[in-house]
């Protein structure tokens, strides 16, 4: 990764660097999802382009753009051209400003003339994306709009019908209330980031004049940072976690040496006010499915002691996993990221010593350590980095933290088995196998999206391409969910075949690094080949593509029977099975159909 695109970054030195810093990132030799961007732009977007890419090859996301001519977006939108219907976009950013609002009410309009105005302004941009989703079904995404640079009413324009401020926020208010009602449609929330970086400097009258740029220069690595975070988020590229330190961190001082009574959390003084919302702020990561951990220097009885002290919002049963000891802080980060079975930069590393931070980041590429500055930054750095950029949040999400607290459970219950035959047996385990349903389709998605270590393909796919499958007769899709006695684990494993007469490809097949080595991989398998048996399929033809990340599964079709037929010499691979001369596998998982 290159630092100087991580939040807080200098948006001077990428406007000036830009040309320099996509050189350096086209090759540095990393694998990248490649995805097909489509900017369909109300003014001048070539500089966004250019920033928008930095961002996304920083994400590991390497974006072809289609680029609409200047304020061409209705017409493209409408009447799509040849080369955008060619291009196939994976994804649309519709990129609108102010500018772009046809007619703002004037004083001597009636309050149905301003309605009526509201009203056509809102069904221009529906229609927009109506045709868009029609024509591409892939996700769109939309700029709100900024306030623009003058208040004829002062105050008073907030709340005027005929004001334009307040024009603006109802319009803002549709397209949000539009956004909650149609999946796969995402708003880049520009009203916000004009707001937070200074409506003032956001709007540059001379570079509009001259050069038809709705925005100042330094403002357009601020968008684009945004927009990437959207699309890294829907493609799957968000962090997981956290894993934070204690001292000076989530309170003030040193517990061991002040004395848990005297580190400074709580309402009394505004140091430890500071420390106390940011804790609160910690804390509501988890009902989006961001798991918390503990890395810190210190002896475990007294982390648990600060961690328990009457004023504080986390308590020790917020964290998955405490390593607090006098260790290295990069081998406990291992540590953790190992008992989670994540990868190390799906966490984030949070510790207010830069020189830990530097330790972690150089031992450990690919993980964010964000410069936090004093306490009061400690949100805005951590908010505006966008980590955790939601764009979809599930009831897996939302349990994420107690299923892999339970996850956790296993492994602390598995020591006390010597056969590991028994501990599976043990734990009592029940599948749910079946074809995709309509409340599945995000979750669905998110999977195929997050999935890298066991992902035999690389596939990622949108919800609308999952909802167009799942009605597709050529098309075997099947997922399942497992739980045990320790609880759900919840949707976990995604399987596509593609049936083509009487062969089967294998395009998709994931699983959740949560239920490894627990033989659900058997049972999807057990169920996928009845599936194909009772369409009268011969072969099953599975691949494998490797990546740095899912090695893993290398010898997945050698250990469900399946022959190699071919490899290359970048160890792409593909395997096929008899369908008849397939032996079933013995499993320790009760098996129900889906709906039963």
């Amino acid at each position: 990764m290159m630092r100087e695109l991580e939040y807080p970054f200098d948006s001077k030195l990428i406007i000036r660097k830009k040309i320099k810093m996509l050189r350096m990132l086209k090759s540095d030799g990393l694998l990248r999802v490649k995805k097909n961007v489509a900017i369909l732009g109300g003014s001048t977007t070539n500089d966004i382009k250019l920033c928008l890419e930095l961002f996304l090859l920083n994400y590991g996301i390497e974006p072809i753009f289609y680029e609409s001519d200047y304020n061409q977006y209705y017409q493209e939108a409408l009447f799509p051209t040849k080369e955008l219907v060619d291009f196939k976009p994976d994804c649309i950013y519709i990129f609108t400003t102010n500018r772009n609002i046809t007619r703002y009410p004037s004083l001597t309009d009636s309050l149905e003339s301003v309605e009526y105005l509201l009203n056509s302004e809102y069904e221009k941009y529906k229609t927009i994306w109506g045709s868009l989703s029609k024509t591409f079904k892939c996700p769109i995404i939309q700029n709100n709009f900024e306030k623009i640079h003058y208040r004829l009413l002062g105050n008073r324009d907030g709340y005027d019908k005929h004001g334009k401020t307040h024009f603006i926020n109802c319009l803002n208010q549709k397209f949000a209330e539009y956004a909650q009602t149609h999946d796969d449609f995402y708003i880049c929330d520009v009203d916000y980031i004009s707001a937070d970086f200074g409506l003032s400097y956001w709007h540059d009258m001379e570079y509009w004049y001259m050069y038809k740029y709705a925005l100042s220069l330094e403002a357009i690595p601020v968008l684009s940072f945004n927009v990437a975070n959207i699309i890294k988020s829907v493609f799957g590229k968000n962090k997981k976690g956290f894993v934070l330190d204690l001292d000076n961190t989530l309170w003030g001082g040193v517990v061991g040496d002040d004395g848990v009574d005297n580190i400074e959390i709580g309402l009394e003084e505004p140091i430890g006010q500071a420390f106390l919302e940011f804790q609160e702020y910690i804390k509501e990561h988890k009902n989006l499915g961001v798991v918390l951990n503990i890395d810190s220097k210190n002896d475990y009885e007294n982390a648990v002691a600060g961690l328990n002290h009457p004023d504080g919002i986390l308590k020790p049963n917020d964290f998955i996993i405490i390593k607090a000891n006098w260790e290295q802080k990069d081998k406990n980060f291992i540590e953790i990221s190992n008992l989670l079975s994540l990868l190390p930069e799906s966490l984030v590393f949070i510790d207010d010593n830069p020189a830990e931070r530097l330790i972690i980041n150089e031992q450990i590429p690919g993980v964010c350590a964000p410069e936090l500055g004093s306490v009061q930054d400690y949100i805005r750095v951590i908010d505006h980095a966008g980590y955790f950029e939601s764009t979809i949040i599930s009831s897996d999400d939302i349990n994420r933290n107690q299923m892999y607290r339970e996850n956790v459970e296993r492994e602390q219950i598995k020591l006390k088995f010597n056969n590991y035959s028994d501990y599976l047996l043990n734990l009592n385990m029940k599948a749910t196998i079946g074809p995709f349903e309509p409340s599945l389709m995000a979750r669905i998605s998110q999977l195929s999206n997050k999935s890298n270590q066991f992902n035999l393909t690389t596939r990622r796919y949108t919800q609308n391409e999952i909802e167009k499958i799942s009605l597709n007769s050529q098309y075997i899709d099947i997922c399942g969910r497992l739980e045990d006695r320790f609880g759900d684990n919840g949707l976990t494993s995604v399987v596509i075949g593609h049936q083509i007469g009487e062969d089967v490809n294998i395009d998709l097949w994931i699983m959740s690094c949560r239920v490894l080595k627990r033989c659900l991989e058997f049972a999807m398998m057990n169920e996928f080949v009845t599936i194909c048996n009772r369409r009268k399929v011969k072969k099953i033809n599975g691949f494998y593509y490797p990546t740095k990340k899912n090695s893993m599964v290398r010898d997945f079709y050698y250990l469900h029977g399946f022959k190699k037929v071919y490899e290359d010499i970048d160890g792409n691979t593909k395997w096929e099975l008899i369908t008849k001369d397939y032996e079933y596998k013995e499993t320790p998982i009760i098996v129900n159909q889906q709906g039963e």
